[in-house]
């Protein structure tokens, strides 16, 4: 709670099961409004919203509180591996992590995107959400010789009932996920285990982009896989 000039700001917490529920916290929070009003009739509502809920806004508050998920997904990547899968070395790796995802964030002068491009979402999610749900920090370091990487993603806005997860494809996706629909034995777990899934893809971009970056290979590996490469070069 917040509260500016004659103005208060609410951010209200709820649990919403599997479903990503925005429309079921309106619902509640306008009725909570409501009565407030019945008790504090001198009060005036301005907005259901006044943007401090801040949805779909990359903001401090929801990378300070979160909104939604709070995910940390981490990961030991063995030295022989690096080498010879990621066609990098474990430090320069680190190097990178540092002088890109942590100090050229911070030049950019981003407040949430301490990452190389978290902003990952599917499944019949919101795309709008996708400002919120890439709120995500990625950290390296040695673990012995080997490497040690971890996302923290701090506002994932993700559900698995209702809204577009409910179309054919989306929901053959979450089907194939095993985490489609309500989990009735443990409400809220299906968005939970969805979550955990977007952070450990998301790991795995991370650490695959970074490594293409580090070895130099990441134009030349668009070059080589770009479905369009052979009409160029029989154009050219």
């Amino acid at each position: 709670m917040k509260i500016a000039r004659r103005l208060l700001y609410i951010r209200f917490v709820a649990t919403t099961s599997d479903t990503m529920g925005m429309n079921m916290v309106s619902k509640g929070t306008e009725a909570a409004l409501n009565h407030f009003q019945q008790v504090f009739p001198d009060m005036e509502i301005s907005s259901l919203s006044g943007n401090y809920c801040a949805d779909k806004k990359p903001t401090a508050v929801n990378w300070i509180e979160g909104r939604g998920k709070y995910v940390v997904c981490e990961a030991i990547v063995s030295k022989k591996d690096v080498s010879r899968v990621l066609k990098t070395t474990v430090p320069a790796l680190i190097d990178l992590n540092i002088s890109k995802n942590l100090i050229g964030s911070a030049v950019a002068g981003s407040i949430t995107g301490f990452n190389s491009h978290a902003a990952k979402i599917a499944t019949g999610q919101d795309p709008a959400q996708v400002v919120t749900s890439s709120n995500c920090i990625t950290l390296m370091e040695a673990s012995g010789e080997d490497l040690y990487i971890s996302c923290t993603m701090l506002s994932i806005k993700v559900g698995t009932i209702e809204g577009g997860t409910q179309l054919s494809a989306q929901s053959s996706c979450l089907e194939l996920l095993s985490v489609q629909g309500s989990n009735r034995a443990f409400l809220g777990h299906n968005t939970s285990q969805l979550a955990r899934v977007i952070c450990a893809t998301v790991l795995t971009g991370e650490l695959s982009l970074m490594s293409a970056l580090s070895s130099g290979h990441l134009v030349w590996s668009h070059l080589k896989h770009n479905r369009s490469t052979q009409c160029l070069s029989q154009s050219s």
